[in-house]
């Protein structure tokens, strides 16, 4: 089951990012205005097209290509949920 499918309702970048924060997501983690900041997870309009992509070191990869904005925020989701580096360390009590 996809995040839309669990909403039932599209998502867009706002609710990701929400989303994203309420998960522990470190904000240096992503990127959703696009841009090329290092070692991160990034989205962004290329035309009528979102694209969803990591950049690290300089170079570009696992880009996707979408339509619509809703499945560009949940592939790049599913990626920030994949990688254990990209979630806040827990804070001591």
């Amino acid at each position: 089951m996809t995040f839309t499918q669990e909403r039932e309702a599209a998502v867009d970048r706002e609710e990701l990012r929400a989303l994203l924060e309420a998960e522990g997501i470190r904000r240096n983690a992503y990127c959703l205005d696009g841009g090329l900041p290092d070692n991160a997870y990034c989205l962004d309009r290329d035309g009528a097209d979102w694209i969803a992509y990591h950049w690290g070191r300089g170079s570009c990869s696992w880009l996707r290509r979408f339509r619509d904005e809703s499945p560009a925020c949940e592939y790049l989701l599913g990626l920030l949920r994949e990688d254990a580096r990209a979630r806040e360390a827990p804070r001591a009590r």
